[in-house]
């Protein structure tokens, strides 16, 4: 279904809201609404821009008669999301996004207040990004059985995705599959530990899951993935860890102690491929064939979620997703 949730219309500046619940989006599917002040209104599809045209009252990918997103529209609907309560979200407002009920995420931008290295605060809000969250059940059945070893253990996998490619979606699914166990590959589920350090794979609201992610899933919120690692190692004896965005020396080594912990391990990384990969210094150990056995390749060839092929590290061999 392609209309937009009644949580994120229902979020939005009453302006804003009348102009939005009439659009017909003709087989779109928004990912994205973008608010800036002072700045044309943008709905994001498939990677491309759609302006509110103010004669058609509809979408239209030329910037002809499009909506001018005034202050008073973000401040209203910054003022919404927060349930009139600023000062109860300003622990996500120092990290830059907020969850609404349904997993939607809105990142914000404006004068940030820092002190002593830290943001405290941010001020004067010039921008809203509120990205839609999907969940797609089955979006990792096509390569579970790579990431599947047999009954109770997994091979440690690595995705690879430029960004908008599907990739929280699927690692999303992969969760769900290894926490519910999968009838078909005869594989009975596992404990799985899930950092979600931008709340965007479980999209928890007030602590509880907004995303289905399987039964045997323990979550941590908004915490570093390194500092997650150790904490979910000595309190919840996980079978598999997952997190998403490794991108740092400290957060690969942590990845080194939880697979010396004997736990198995599931990330992904911003990139285009392999190579890609090889070049970055921070990154190369990635793919230790020690630390991961798989690596799933996503692009967006025929929209986001593309499964490209899956690359097996022991064996130096490609597989394509069936």
């Amino acid at each position: 279904m392609n209309k937009l949730s009644d949580e994120i219309i229902n979020s939005l500046s009453i302006n804003l809201r009348e102009k939005i619940k009439h659009i017909i989006y003709k087989n779109i599917s928004i990912e994205e609404i973008r608010l800036r002040t002072q700045k044309p209104l943008i709905l994001n599809a498939n990677n491309k821009d759609y302006f509110y045209d103010e004669r058609t009252k509809n979408l239209n990918l030329k910037m002809d008669n499009p909506y001018i997103v005034t202050r008073d529209d973000i401040e209203q609907t910054f003022q919404i999301i927060c349930k009139y309560s600023i000062h109860s979200f300003m622990d996500d407002i120092k990290k830059g996004f907020i969850t609404l009920r349904g997993g939607h995420r809105v990142g914000l931008v404006g004068k940030a207040i820092v002190e002593d290295g830290q943001v405290k605060n941010i001020k004067h809000i010039s921008s809203l990004n509120i990205r839609v969250s999907r969940e797609i059940i089955g979006a990792s059945d096509k390569i579970i059985n790579h990431i599947i070893k047999n009954d109770n253990q997994i091979n440690n996998t690595l995705i690879i995705s430029p960004p908008q490619c599907g990739k929280t979606t699927l690692i999303r699914d992969i969760v769900r599959n290894l926490s519910n166990g999968n009838e078909r590959l005869g594989f009975r589920g596992m404990k799985v530990a899930l950092i979600d350090e931008r709340n965007e794979i479980a999209g928890s609201y007030l602590g509880i899951p907004q995303m289905n992610i399987g039964i045997r899933t323990d979550i941590i919120e908004t915490c570093p993935k390194d500092v997650g690692i150790m904490m979910l190692l000595r309190s919840m004896s996980p079978n598999v860890i997952v997190t998403d965005e490794i991108g740092n020396e400290s957060e690969i080594k942590a990845l080194y102690t939880a697979l010396n912990g004997g736990v198995g391990l599931i990330t992904t990384v911003h990139g285009d491929s392999i190579e890609d990969i090889k070049s970055r210094k921070e990154l190369s150990n990635l793919l230790d064939k020690e630390l991961f056995q798989k690596v799933i390749l996503l692009s967006a060839k025929e929209g986001p979620g593309t499964i490209d092929k899956v690359y097996d590290l022991e064996e130096k061999r490609w597989y394509f997703a069936t």
